[in-house]
């Protein structure tokens, strides 16, 4: 096995494995060396099989060779029930030969129907098992002119199954830890509370679209020199302190120092900004100038709800015309101001908030605004643009 797969050679392919493990886009380099060191015309990776069941579900999959998406992870069909690579044992590497003879399979009607057209005779295969993502199916093809694949072949596919399995499961827990924390982001993002990510200096490293609003109002928080920055003197002080004591406080992964708050005034009159300061815990690997950094909330309290009309209306049962008089409500208008608002009769409001008291339990204007601010309809807003 080690005649065909050289130091050098298994460094390069290892390394090419781990680092499609951080990055899709380069799992078709990965599949390409496999193909040129097993000789193949053809090296596919299964991510996903469609559901038989569901006719709109399409599979996920990479493949490298002849074909026009080489080495794209890719939607695919697949509508036929003819394919002999089933129901094998997990993590076995098999070929054609271990499932029938040499004649069962030249006149198997899924050679001839979907393998044939694509010069594909000689197959090897493996069902990958794996912690979090079921199945993944791995398969390595030549057509009929070159030799079957062999004991070597195989005995080589197995020794790199399992660096093969550690960089698809690497793929999937980071896959789902970026998904969690697009989740969350896009939740803060959907409660109206505006992020700024800084580094140990107050330099700005990241913001999203609310934190971006107020800041370029310049009331009360701004960008000097690409730093936050308060708007008095005053309050740009206490600001200062604040992260360079949530700096200085540490970020091992064991440090849990509370979060620094104040407000920040605000020279409109308007009333004043909320902000928390949190340290982000660094791994205890990581070291270097740079690597702490700090996330900086803001909440803006006169800011109008993001309420989503439709998951309000679910939450408490309430017509179009009920939802829109709360959702102006909780924006802080006045039953009058919220009629002229929705160009309704003052009546009409009241009616409607007859009825918006029954269906919620509430009896005063105050509580309703509680319910409606401190309840998940925020959370179904539509997401932001950054």
């Amino acid at each position: 096995m080690m005649n065909r797969l050289d130091v050098v050679q298994l460094d390069s392919l290892l390394s090419s494995m781990y680092e499609a493990s951080l990055d899709n886009a380069l799992w078709g380099d990965t599949l390409e060396e496999l193909r040129a060191l097993f000789s193949a015309n053809y090296v596919t990776l299964i991510l996903r099989m469609p559901d038989p069941q569901d006719e709109d579900d399409l599979g996920l999959m990479v493949s490298v060779g002849d074909l026009n998406d080489s080495g794209k992870v890719v939607f695919f069909p697949y509508r036929h029930n003819l394919t002999p690579f089933v129901n094998q044992s997990p993590d076995k590497v098999f070929t054609e030969r271990d499932l029938m003879s040499p004649e069962e399979w030249h006149d198997c009607s899924y050679r001839i129907h979907w393998c044939a057209c694509n010069d594909v005779y000689h197959v090897m295969a493996v069902d990958i098992s794996t912690p979090d993502s079921g199945t993944l199916r791995f398969r390595v093809t030549r057509p009929e002119g070159s030799p079957p694949f062999s004991d070597d072949d195989r005995e080589l596919c197995s020794f790199l199954l399992p660096h093969l399995r550690r960089s698809l499961n690497i793929r999937n827990l980071l896959e789902r830890s970026q998904t969690l924390g697009s989740l969350y982001s896009k939740a803060i993002g959907r409660l109206s509370i505006a992020t700024v990510l800084i580094d140990e200096n107050g330099q700005i490293l990241d913001q999203n679209v609310f934190a971006r609003e107020i800041l370029e109002s310049g009331d009360g928080l701004k960008v000097v020199g690409g730093r936050l920055e308060a708007s008095y003197p005053s309050d740009n002080r206490e600001l200062r302190r604040l992260i360079k004591e949530t700096f200085e406080a540490g970020y091992g992964p064991e440090v849990h120092k509370p979060p620094e708050a104040m407000s920040i005034t605000r020279p409109s009159g308007e009333v004043s900004l909320g902000v928390v300061i949190e340290p982000i815990p660094s791994t205890a690997w990581a070291e270097g100038k740079g690597q702490p950094a700090a996330v900086v909330y803001i909440r803006d309290a006169v800011g109008k709800s993001q309420a989503s009309n439709e998951v309000a209306k679910k939450l408490f049962g309430l017509t179009p015309a009920e939802t829109a008089l709360s959702i102006q409500l909780a924006n802080g208008l006045s039953l009058e101001e919220a009629a002229e608002a929705l160009n309704i009769r003052r009546n009409t409001a009241r009616a409607h908030l007859r009825a918006i008291f029954s269906k919620t339990g509430v009896r005063r204007q105050t509580e309703l605004v509680r319910i409606f601010l401190n309840s998940v309809a925020a959370l179904g807003q539509g997401d932001q643009e950054d």
